[in-house]
């Protein structure tokens, strides 16, 4: 029986810890119609790992009940980088600073093909599809403005696949996998924005198979006293 995924902790302080997510771990339990906690099937989570081990972050946050000590959030595919405040008063200003955009995060991701500008800006607002948990740059349905920068860094011998640094500016439900699918260049490994089928991906490990080939790799904001906090992790995969 292999052992539960869990968060690694990259840098603790007596205000914050910050842990490395790993790919296949959901942040927090999930709600169904009617803002039911989802129960079935039992799945550990960030919180659930965080309760255990970090016991006093039961009292911080705005949702004690589902997301105790979480401010922000990855997908459950996504792996990398979160922050956890350990005070009420530390959860208010990383809130704040999210809400700003004034906290800089760098992701990484391999995509289908090589996209045509060796860097860019897709600035294209996101709404969310009628009747699914999708979201689209053509849905009207609560659209949000939202902005990526990227860089392509590497690209594959036969043009397949290539590897980008990417900038979100702001912090919407799955933007970055919504918009390099919405500029043709769907992430590897994503199956509600790119295909189903992973055509031309020969995965060069079992951990990378399945999974979805976007990590947070580093985070970066100033503290309350005005030093430059910089965190980072290691890529996962490679090209």
């Amino acid at each position: 029986m292999s052992e539960p995924l869990a968060p690694r902790i990259i840098f603790e302080n007596e205000r914050f810890l910050a842990l490395n997510k790993p790919a296949g771990l959901m942040v927090h339990p999930a709600r169904i119609a009617g803002g039911k906690i989802r129960s079935e099937p039992v799945e550990l989570t960030v919180v659930d790992w965080l309760l255990k081990n970090r016991p006093e972050v039961k009292t911080v946050g705005d949702d004690l009940t589902t997301r105790p000590g979480i401010v922000h959030r990855l997908d459950k595919a996504t792996s990398g980088i979160m922050l956890i405040p350990k005070t009420q008063e530390y959860f208010e200003y990383l809130k704040s600073l999210f809400q700003k955009h004034e906290i800089k995060k760098t992701y990484y991701a391999i995509v289908r093909g090589v996209p045509k500008s060796p860097e860019g800006v897709i600035d294209a607002p996101i709404g969310i599809v009628n009747g699914t948990l999708k979201r689209s740059v053509r849905s009207a349905k609560m659209r949000k403005e939202a902005v990526t920068e990227y860089k392509v860094l590497q690209e594959s011998a036969d043009g397949a696949r290539s590897l980008l640094e990417i900038h979100p500016k702001t912090g919407r439900t799955h933007q970055i996998r919504v918009h390099l699918a919405s500029i043709g260049h769907p992430i590897v490994g994503d199956t509600l924005y790119g295909s189903r089928q992973q055509r031309g991906w020969r995965a060069r490990s079992t951990a990378m198979k399945d999974r979805l080939m976007l990590h947070a790799a580093a985070i970066e904001f100033a503290d309350k006293d005005g030093s430059v906090i910089h965190l980072s992790t290691d890529l996962p995969f490679a090209l």
